[in-house]
């Protein structure tokens, strides 16, 4: 049986001097993965280090390099699920955990419930011997100056929210024993309201993985993608239409249709199949399936031909 990998590094309108380094941060993760994968290793493992690759790269919103809520401190979620068995584990509102998508994965093996957060993530954290950082680890110089800008020219910590852009990253992976799994991780939207928690731990909206169906992963404005319950809407239309692919333009297209959403999808079907769509300006991505000689790594752009 063959192996596939894809994963995202964030969709919204990218700066053109930061599309290289997106490429490069989603080729990077794709090929973990699929070392992972190629050695006869778990989708489950394959998925937590191609999202950790990017939690580390501070190009992305998630992990170290995340955007600033409001009150100008770093805040994770993150999630990850098995096509086998539909177990899953996630977390959210974390300030002192730099691979929150490790902590997930402990959430899905060696806890009785399924989501934890805040203070009592933390504390989990110590009991499986995931290491805590220092908040201020989490901060790039980038993010800091993008908050004081924002606050000197009039927007307040206090009311400011809007759906700016957040380079969630993901990966979905389908490993030799047939078995498919899906990882979010993400630092949220810009200014967002301490506590916020979007899509990305979420699962329907933000990931959904089953072995009879196919496995997908989002990114986007979480709000939107919330209502839509975006990634199980993804899979029900890869096992409807065969084709992952197809699935993945099918539910970008009705979640744009309906809400005007602002999104994309990465997707990988029960045989292996790979599939993606967006509907913002550009969707940062990577993948590589049996028979490639290398992994594709895109910065596409909205009605380009990919």
């Amino acid at each position: 049986m063959g192996i596939a990998i894809i994963v995202h590094g964030g969709a919204w309108e990218i700066p053109p001097a930061l599309h290289a380094d997106h490429a490069a941060g989603c080729r990077a993760a794709a090929e973990a993965g699929w070392a992972v994968l190629a050695a006869g290793g778990s989708a489950l493992a394959a998925v937590e280090a191609a999202v950790r690759v990017m939690e580390d790269d501070p190009v992305f919103d998630a992990g170290r390099g995340s955007h600033l809520n409001r009150d100008g401190e770093v805040e994770l979620d993150a999630a990850i699920m098995d096509g086998r068995r539909l177990n899953l584990g996630a977390v959210a509102s974390l300030k002192r955990v730099a691979n929150p998508i490790t902590l997930a994965r402990h959430v899905l093996t060696d806890c009785k419930h399924a989501f934890l957060v805040g203070p009592g993530a933390a504390r989990f954290a110590r009991q499986v011997g995931v290491p805590l950082c220092d908040p201020a680890d989490l901060v790039v110089e980038r993010e800091r100056l993008e908050w004081q800008a924002r606050v000197a020219n009039g927007f307040s910590p206090e009311t400011e929210f809007a759906p700016d852009p957040a380079d969630t990253v993901g990966a979905v992976a389908f490993d030799q024993e047939g078995d498919l799994a899906v990882g979010n991780s993400t630092g949220g939207t810009q200014f967002k309201l301490p506590g916020r928690v979007g899509d990305t731990p979420l699962v329907g909206c933000g990931l959904y993985a089953d072995n009879t169906l196919g496995a997908a992963a989002c990114t986007g404005w979480g709000e939107q993608i919330m209502k839509m319950v975006l990634a199980k809407t993804a899979v029900d239309q890869i096992a409807r239409l065969g084709d992952a692919m197809t699935a993945a333009n099918v539910a970008i297209a009705y979640f744009q249709h309906r809400i005007g959403g602002l999104g994309g999808v990465i997707c990988i079907s029960p045989e292996g199949q790979v599939g993606w769509a967006f509907s913002t300006p550009n969707l940062a991505y990577a993948y590589r399936t049996t028979g490639m000689t290398e992994t594709t790594a895109v910065l596409g752009a909205r009605h380009s031909a990919i």
